[in-house]
C-alpha cells in the first residue's frame, strides 16, 4: 500500500484536493438555493410553494449522474454555456459544482423545512404583529432557530454531497473516484486501491460528522 500511495502521491494530493473544492463550493450553492426554496414552501404565496414543490421533487428523485451529464452535455455541448471557463476541466468542474448544488439543494430545503416547522407557531404570529413581513419574519425570527435544529441533519447532507462528488467523475472531472478508476487499470492491487481511497473518504467525512455532532449539542435549541 505504501509503495502505491509513494508512487501516486502527487495524483492522490491533487484528486482529494479536487473533491475537497468541489464539497466546499457545491455546499455554498446548495445552502443557498436550499435555504430559498425552503422559504419558498413556507410562503404564503400558492405560486411559489408550487414552484418550491416542484423543485424538491424533481431533483430529489433525479439521478445526479443524469444531472451532471445534462449540465455538461446538455447545457455546455449543445447550447454552449461555458460558465466563462476557458478550459475543458474548468467547464467540467464549474458545471459539476452546478448540478451537485442543484441537487443538494433539494435535500437542505427539506432539512431546513423541518427545522421551521419546529419553531413554534406563536413567535411568528409575534413577529408580524410587531409589524415584520414575512421576508423579514422568516430571516429574523425563524431561520436562525431552523438552523440550529438541524444542525446534525445538515452535517448528514454535507457528508452525503462528500461522497456525492466520485459522480463528477461521470463528466471527467479529475476528482478522488476518477484517479481511482485509472490506478485499477494499471495496478494489480485493486484492493489496496480501493483500501487507499476508502480511508482517504473516512479522513474526510469522519472530522464533519465529529464537528456536525458536537455544534448540534453546542447548539441545540431546547424544547
Amino acid at each position: 500500500m505504501f509503495d502505491i500511495i509513494s508512487e501516486y502521491q502527487d495524483q492522490l494530493i491533487d484528486a482529494f484536493w479536487m473533491t475537497i473544492k468541489l464539497t466546499v463550493f457545491s455546499a455554498i450553492g446548495a445552502l443557498v438555493l436550499g435555504t430559498i426554496v425552503a422559504g419558498m414552501r413556507v410562503s404564503p404565496v400558492p405560486v411559489a410553494r408550487w414552484v418550491g414543490t416542484a423543485y424538491v421533487n424533481i431533483f430529489r428523485n433525479t439521478p445526479l449522474t443524469l444531472i451532471l451529464v445534462f449540465c455538461s452535455i446538455g447545457l455546455y455541448s449543445s447550447l454552449k454555456l461555458d460558465l466563462g471557463a476557458t478550459s475543458l476541466a474548468q467547464i467540467n468542474f464549474r458545471w459539476a459544482i452546478v448540478g451537485l448544488s442543484v441537487y443538494t439543494g433539494a435535500f437542505v430545503c427539506e432539512s431546513l423545512r423541518a427545522g421551521i416547522n419546529t419553531v413554534h407557531m406563536g413567535q411568528s404570529e409575534a413577529g408580524r404583529s410587531l409589524g415584520l413581513t414575512f421576508t423579514q419574519n422568516l430571516r429574523l425570527i425563524v431561520l436562525p432557530q431552523a438552523f440550529r435544529a438541524v444542525i446534525a441533519p445538515l452535517g448528514s447532507v454535507l457528508i452525503a454531497l462528500t461522497k456525492n462528488t466520485t459522480v463528477a467523475s461521470a463528466i471527467s472531472v479529475a476528482e478522488a473516484s476518477f484517479l481511482m478508476s485509472k490506478m485499477i487499470e494499471t495496478e494489480a492491487a485493486i484492493v489496496t486501491v480501493g483500501a487507499i481511497f476508502m480511508i482517504g473518504f473516512v479522513i474526510l467525512t469522519l472530522p464533519t460528522g465529529l464537528l456536525f455532532g458536537y455544534l448540534a449539542k453546542r447548539w441545540e435549541v431546547a424544547r
